[in-house]
């Protein structure tokens, strides 16, 4: 880290204090006032991520804007997690400085094939973090996440224990096969796919959030009943 980035964290630190004692609006924040916010500025966040486009060239007066709009939505959230440390500080819960380790050190056992190669035994990612104390593969992943973002969440650590992450049956299956087929393994196919799926699922009546909801549902339970078997 460049003294320059290690300067403007302390800048951004310093401001902060300065804020929490002489503005009336930061002074009366809480973790609860704040995180409404909070998810707001990640949406804001991934909204700059998708509006990148690695074709543009660095200096086109387009692509400026784009990083510009994601360097602010990062500051943003750098702020937002600095104000929590904060203010965690101010109610004698822990420091900044014990968020920062926290984090290190699970960064560390979290990598021992680089960090402790002698203890390592050609665990997965998910398998390393079960030891951990987690009782299922899927306790990190909040029951809050919208529908869609928490069923690739719980696919991708499903994966990583040997779970087929499919509810499909046969006769699905079929219907899959006959959908995907025509279609190339793009990310714009698959968005055009999805896209008409919802539609197909409105013309039903189906609400396709609540019905992919209630899928997840049964994948958690095909999850634990694979979990219970180990």
């Amino acid at each position: 880290m460049t003294q320059d980035t290690l300067d403007a964290f302390g800048r951004l630190s310093d401001i902060l204090d300065t804020l929490r004692k002489q503005c009336p609006w930061d002074r009366v924040q809480t973790m609860d006032s704040l995180r409404y916010l909070t998810i707001e500025e990640t949406y804001e966040l991934s909204e700059a991520i998708l509006n990148l486009s690695p074709a543009e060239q660095s200096d086109s007066p387009t692509a400026e804007q784009r990083n510009s709009d994601l360097k602010k939505e990062l500051g943003d959230i750098f702020m937002h997690l600095l104000f929590y440390s904060k203010i965690a500080e101010d109610e004698q819960r822990f420091s900044t400085a014990d968020v920062l380790n926290a984090v290190c050190d699970k960064l560390i056992d979290r990598h021992p094939f680089i960090y402790k190669p002698e203890s390592y035994k050609g665990e997965s990612w998910e398998q390393i973090k079960m030891h951990e104390g987690r009782k299922s593969v899927l306790e990190g992943v909040p029951t809050s996440l919208p529908p869609l973002v928490k069923a690739v969440r719980m696919q991708e650590k499903a994966s990583g224990i040997g779970v087929e992450a499919t509810l499909s049956s046969e006769k699905e299956e079929i219907a899959i096969d006959s959908i995907t087929s025509d279609h190339e393994p793009t990310e714009e196919s698959f968005g055009n796919l999805l896209f008409n799926l919802v539609h197909w699922a409105h013309e039903h009546g189906i609400n396709a959030d609540t019905a992919l909801a209630r899928a997840n549902l049964r994948f958690q339970d095909k999850v634990k009943e694979f979990e219970k078997k180990q």
